[in-house]
């Protein structure tokens, strides 16, 4: 009842009301940011979202504020993640200030505040049938993943707790991802993944269990 009827309604009202409150937190962030990029604050990226009738992901456009540069090497390759990463960016990434432009991809139905995180598209490929499940829900701003490790968990763990996630959605149950999420992002727990700027990229279960 609570999926069906009363979780998206949830969400509108929540989102709608922090992009209200946090408006002047918005407005210095993307004054900053532009300053501190040179140019667009914003980063956007294509993500996949809930499956359709058709069975296919819907791609919908996330929207974060940016913490890496483009710069790039003399053959015009951009550079390592941690060579691009700034020091505001990794501020915003260790207070998550860098996803609360997300805000608004809630309001418009892309996200829930609860869910899988949106991954990349190129990623859906390399799920096994069991790990493209998340996608059977809107993915969220939060995730059960996220409040148990988040960048330090290998992607299989994440997977599994992507699919308990899709397996029991309760109110009771996002309430304790989201007292839990406010927790970790106090706690700047499990920012980055090992000795990495960002997660590694995921290259498929079966691929990665190959390797000696």
């Amino acid at each position: 009842m609570y999926e069906k009827c009363f979780k998206r309604l949830l969400d509108l009202a929540l989102s709608v009301i922090a992009i209200v409150v946090l408006s002047p937190v918005l407005l210095v962030l993307t004054v900053v940011g532009a300053i501190a990029m040179g140019g667009n604050p914003f980063f956007v990226q294509m993500r996949p979202g809930k499956k359709g009738k058709d069975g296919q992901e819907k791609i919908f456009k996330l929207i974060k504020f940016r913490t890496m540069t483009n710069k790039k090497d003399e053959k015009g390759n951009l550079l390592p993640d941690e060579l691009r990463l700034t020091k505001y960016g990794r501020f915003l990434r260790s207070t998550s200030l860098d996803e609360l432009p997300e805000l608004f991809n809630i309001a418009i139905g892309d996200l829930a505040i609860c869910g899988p995180r949106p991954l990349l598209v190129r990623y859906l490929e390399r799920y096994t049938p069991e790990q493209r499940r998340r996608h059977d829900v809107r993915p969220g701003l939060t995730g059960l993943a996220q409040v148990n490790g988040r960048n330090a968990i290998t992607w299989e763990e994440k997977f599994k707790l992507d699919v308990t996630y899709v397996d029991n959605i309760t109110f009771l149950g996002d309430m304790k991802i989201i007292l839990a999420t406010v927790r970790a992002v106090l706690k700047r727990e499990g920012i980055s993944f090992e000795n990495s700027a960002t997660m590694e990229e995921f290259m498929g279960t079966e691929q990665k269990t190959a390797q000696p």
